[in-house]
């Protein structure tokens, strides 16, 4: 995937003087699957409505297949939009809803049967020609929203949170059928959703959005395993997320401090005395024990385990009331509510993350102001 398909320099799009989305960077290359994964309100869905034309830009450029799309309609992009809503023509039937933009450009009746005869073969719809949306499920809506989508041959194929109405099965065997269709066919697919477990399933790359800015992108094991920032780490997945300062640094190593204990021997790399940083760890990462661990000095004490069927959620509570959260397996022996246990982990799966360059002064005001 070298060619860029989608580009993005510099984009700004603001409603009433309020800036929505704040200059965005962004390469989306050809045949990928890439997805812009964010909360509601963060502009992922302003950024699709712009790359579609649905939307003005306020500034910078975007180019679909290195054009430059400033002062283009929708109609004259090489894109199709797929809507959470469907937005099939409850009038018509299938065949008709799917070659209706076929109909508009004058299209032989021919070329549009077998056009719209492929259409359905992608999506699985045989048969399905004579129904009308009334009469058929929200996954069977879904899939002549997409056919209609790609009997056009668009290079770029926009989804605006497609299975965000389906239930949490359908929507599950959706994902998987979207991604192998996407693989099949090669087109460039631009998916927004606010669904983190969604967004790892389907994607080549995630473009990890906040306040109108792309935090970070990346593959879905990179942002997972190494998240950029802390919104990104307490956003993608679940994270247990503690905040020290360094107390001291013996190159390569650095001890990190907490109002609750230490950990010592962590990677210094970037980091000077006194910085306030965050330690990030995934609850499947967090072991326990009832003897004390070599540096680690963290203790905790056990206050639920709750049951969800092919893993054990174990809660453990800090001396300063934080929750750290434990992923254990259902056959585990687990020690019981009240038990005092010490917390460590395999240090290569820390992730250490830089605050806004706070020192520890800010840290001792707050004590003070408290």
């Amino acid at each position: 995937m070298h060619k860029v398909m989608i580009q993005l320099k510099n984009v700004v799009k603001n409603f009433e003087n309020q800036e929505v989305v704040k200059s965005i960077n962004l390469d989306v290359y050809e045949g990928e699957f890439l997805t812009l994964l964010g909360a509601s309100g963060c502009g992922k869905t302003t950024t699709l409505r712009m790359i579609a034309g649905f939307e003005e830009v306020t500034e910078g450029e975007i180019y679909l297949d290195q054009e430059n799309m400033a002062g283009k309609p929708p109609y004259a992009r090489n894109v199709n939009t797929v809507f959470q809503t469907y937005a099939l023509f409850p009038h018509m039937n299938v065949y008709d809803n799917i070659a209706f933009g076929l109909v508009e450009k004058k299209m032989p009746k021919k070329e549009i049967k077998e056009k719209v005869s492929q259409a359905l073969e992608m999506v699985q719809l045989q048969g399905f020609e004579k129904r009308r949306p009334s009469q058929m499920s929200g996954g069977q809506k879904q899939r002549v929203a997409i056919a209609r989508a790609l009997v056009n041959n668009p290079k770029v194929l926009l989804l605006d949170e497609p299975l965000g109405a389906l239930d949490l099965k359908l929507r599950k065997q959706m994902q998987v059928e979207l991604k192998h269709l996407q693989q099949k066919l090669g087109i460039t697919f631009l998916y927004v959703t606010h669904d983190q477990e969604e967004a790892l399933t389907m994607s080549d790359r995630i473009a990890v959005m906040n306040h109108g800015r792309i935090e970070q992108i990346g593959s879905a094991q990179e942002i997972y395993e190494h998240p950029a920032s802390r919104f990104v780490a307490d956003f993608i997945g679940e994270s247990n997320i503690l905040e020290g300062y360094v107390t001291s640094i013996d190159e390569p190593y650095m001890t990190v401090s907490f109002e609750f204990g230490q950990i010592d021997h962590l990677p210094s790399s970037g980091y000077v005395k006194e910085e306030m940083l965050y330690v990030s760890i995934r609850p499947e990462n967090v072991r326990y024990s009832t003897e004390p661990v070599p540096d680690f000095q963290l203790q905790g004490i056990i206050k639920e385990h709750i049951y969800a069927g092919s893993a054990i959620r174990t809660i453990a509570e800090l001396p300063n009331s934080q929750e750290i959260k434990i992923t254990n397996h259902p056959e585990q022996t687990l020690p019981e509510p009240g038990s005092s246990v010490y917390l460590y982990w395999n240090k290569d799966k820390t992730v250490l993350l830089h605050t806004a360059g706070d020192k520890l002064y800010d840290l001792i005001e707050d004590a003070v102001l408290k």
